[in-house]
């Protein structure tokens, strides 16, 4: 049992970065609240699933490599996730770069909101509008 909200919300972005890697949309979405939202610098504001399912159904066999997981101190249900993503594209298409997820927590330790923040440019230039 996890025991402070600190615990609960490291867990949460481990996993949730264990899951991206995986490309396991269920198993991602079961870490969010029904009505998630997602800022992609991509998309914009999108819903979980519909963010993930796009994400998997352009995706080929990425890594995940976690960085840090930091945890808000001004008592906010706030973590963030900050790690390299080799995201590899189902056409093979090859971009790594460094990420920052900014998860927002609700009462019961699920995502309501994730904020996603990257430099486009390196991706753009390689993914173009494969993703989008």
């Amino acid at each position: 049992m996890v025991s402070s909200p600190e615990l609960l919300y490291t867990q949460q972005v481990r996993t949730y970065l264990k899951e991206l890697e995986r490309g396991d949309v269920a198993a991602i979405c079961a870490l969010f609240a029904p009505n998630a939202q997602i800022f992609s610098p991509f998309l914009g504001w999108v819903q979980a699933a519909p963010f993930f399912a796009k994400v998997s159904e352009a995706s080929g066999e990425s890594t995940i490599r976690p960085i840090d997981i930091c945890v808000s101190t001004t008592g906010a249900r706030r973590a963030t996730g900050y790690f390299i993503y080799d995201w590899v594209l189902k056409d093979g298409s090859a971009v790594s770069f460094e990420c920052v997820d900014v998860f927002e927590f609700d009462a019961s330790g699920l995502v309501e909101r994730m904020i996603i923040v990257y430099d486009t440019y390196p991706i753009r230039s390689t993914v173009g509008d494969k993703y989008a």
